[in-house]
């Protein structure tokens, strides 16, 4: 109701009604700077396995940043739902983007993907499930590319747990320690390829956990695809 009362605003850079400007979903989509999809695992430390093997791929379309961050913060603690379909088509170029390092790996079958899930506090806030919607998105540039995809929400949250936001490394190792376990049904093909997804990465300790979920009952990880990335602190934007 307020919106149809009130001018709308971008939350990237403040420009008035427009919910989202053309070069801030042109940011948000990755189509500057480094091209539409990179690896940046080697930049997120919790994901080091500390024994000399190659840490869980992470693919990104851009850094969390500047009008970048202003509109995943808008998108998911200040109501603004209506970004869900821009940030779809984002998602949805990931999927395009990820696709021809997958099509080996997986060998024709199927790609489960896989939705990091929220607190439940955080769900009923929000009204919907946002990172679901990015899977569904994720799964279907998969499938536009010739790798079937589909999403599953294999992963539920154990009660206790916080949000993330605000907590420094060792806060969100503890936060996440033992958070993530299998939904009921998970058996039935959980050898299958999986692929999880998020919209941020910070410290890369939930993809950890979320990872640890899955390869620790017989899954295939291949990796994980994110809307952004924080950037490392050496790094010059």
């Amino acid at each position: 109701m307020a919106r149809l009362v009130l001018p709308v605003q971008c939350p990237g850079c403040g420009v008035w009604d427009q919910p989202l400007c053309p070069p801030c979903e042109r940011l948000l989509r990755g189509c500057l700077g480094d091209g539409p999809v990179r690896r940046c695992e080697q930049h997120v430390p919790r994901l080091d396995r500390m024994d000399g093997t190659t840490p869980l791929p992470v693919w990104v379309a851009t850094d969390y940043a500047g009008p970048v961050r202003g509109v995943v913060v808008a998108w998911k603690d200040r109501g603004r739902t209506d970004l869900s379909r821009p940030l779809g088509r984002a998602a949805t170029d990931l999927g395009r983007g990820v696709a021809a390092d997958l099509a080996t790996a997986t060998a024709g079958e199927p790609v489960r993907v896989v939705p990091v899930p929220s607190t439940a506090r955080a769900r009923r806030r929000r009204g919907e499930d946002l990172v679901g919607g990015l899977a569904a998105a994720v799964a279907r540039g998969l499938t536009e590319q010739g790798v079937p995809a589909h999403p599953v929400p294999r992963l539920s949250r154990r009660g206790g747990g916080r949000d993330q936001v605000g907590l420094g490394a060792r806060a969100r190792d503890v936060n996440t320690a033992g958070a993530w376990r299998l939904r009921p049904g998970y058996a039935e093909d959980r050898r299958a390829p999986h692929l999880l997804v998020d919209d941020v990465v910070t410290t890369g300790s939930t993809l950890a956990g979320c990872e640890r979920a899955l390869s620790g009952s017989g899954a295939l990880v291949l990796g994980a695809v994110v809307l952004a990335a924080t950037p490392p602190p050496t790094r010059d934007l």
